[in-house]
């Protein structure tokens, strides 16, 4: 090996090793802030920031089109709040383990979360079947994994890592003490993702971004490529497809929301469709954010597919 190519080695290693401890020692200062003003300040700096990157411009015009009947001042409303809402989603990764507060067995009239359709996580933990969730970039989208925790259900949440690698090696050290299972999405995920159901257990994915490979399904009146994955583990295995979303309430509160079982398409062999399936489920995802248009990751290029 060159020795310059050795020193390149060992710069970028200490680079990565600075920037791990500078990623924590953001994450402690927020920790010592506690949860709410460090919610605020994260919301308040990606709100002034986030408007100045070029991808701002993508937020406008998905907003834009998602809403043609919506003004410009209504449009740049929203992809602010899309702003405002990473940003304290960030942030509150250094309060994960405390932001998650609700109790089924001894409810708090001051709980910062509440859940609608427990029932359907106790269901899904107690019917002996494996199990599908589907979710997308809503509000603070870890809390699902960190309810399913503590409830006992035994699932995997399948993740995308952050782009920046001491970002994510944080992120990942976050997660790990407050979900259960974890899946990076990767190339071979999908082996791991099938063992999982193999052996009765639960799948959680988000389902709101490109996917080059996937089905093209309808997304706000607009083709959009998502993967397809879900379907083909509902398809094979024939078990329980839930969705589950979160909302940011005022004063740093959410509410999770599990849906019923959703009731699939299937081929005239009686299997589950996978395009049609994927198309529900997008359709599931498309109502959600319309509801909180300003509490979705409108900076993704969701769309990448020509209107025909």
């Amino acid at each position: 090996m060159r020795p310059a190519s050795t020193l390149k080695r060992a710069g970028l290693a200490v680079a990565e090793v600075a920037m791990v401890g500078l990623v924590r020692a953001v994450f402690g200062v927020l920790r010592l802030l506690g949860p709410e003003r460090a919610s605020n300040l994260g919301g308040a700096v990606a709100r002034t920031i986030g408007p100045l990157l070029p991808v701002h411009r993508i937020g406008l015009a998905n907003a834009r089109a998602a809403f043609p009947e919506k003004s410009e001042h209504e449009i740049r409303a929203i992809v602010r709040g899309a702003w405002e809402n990473l940003g304290r989603t960030g942030a509150e990764y250094a309060h994960l383990d405390v932001l998650f507060d609700y109790d089924h067995f001894n409810p708090k009239a001051d709980a910062r979360v509440e859940v609608d359709g427990i029932e359907h996580f106790e269901a899904l933990r107690d019917d002996g079947k494996p199990g599908i969730i589907f979710s997308a970039h809503l509000a603070n989208w870890e809390l699902p994994a960190i309810c399913a925790a503590r409830y006992g259900l035994d699932a995997t949440a399948v993740f995308r890592a952050p782009n920046t690698p001491a970002v994510a090696r944080v992120v990942h050290e976050v997660r790990s003490g407050t979900m259960g299972g974890l899946e990076a999405a990767r190339q071979g995920a999908a082996f791991a993702m099938q063992s999982v159901l193999e052996r009765g257990g639960h799948l959680g994915m988000l389902i709101d971004q490109h996917f080059t490979r996937g089905v093209t399904v309808p997304f706000f009146g607009r083709p959009a490529k998502t993967n397809p994955i879900l379907a083909k583990f509902a398809r094979r295995f024939d078990c329980p497809v839930h969705g589950v979303r979160v909302i940011r309430l005022p004063g740093l509160r959410f509410r999770l929301e599990l849906t019923p079982p959703i009731d699939l398409p299937r081929d005239a062999k009686g299997e589950i469709d996978v395009e049609g399936a994927m198309a529900v489920m997008t359709a599931v995802v498309e109502g959600w954010v319309r509801e909180h248009p300003e509490q979705w990751l409108w900076m993704h290029r969701r769309w990448r597919v020509p209107a025909r």
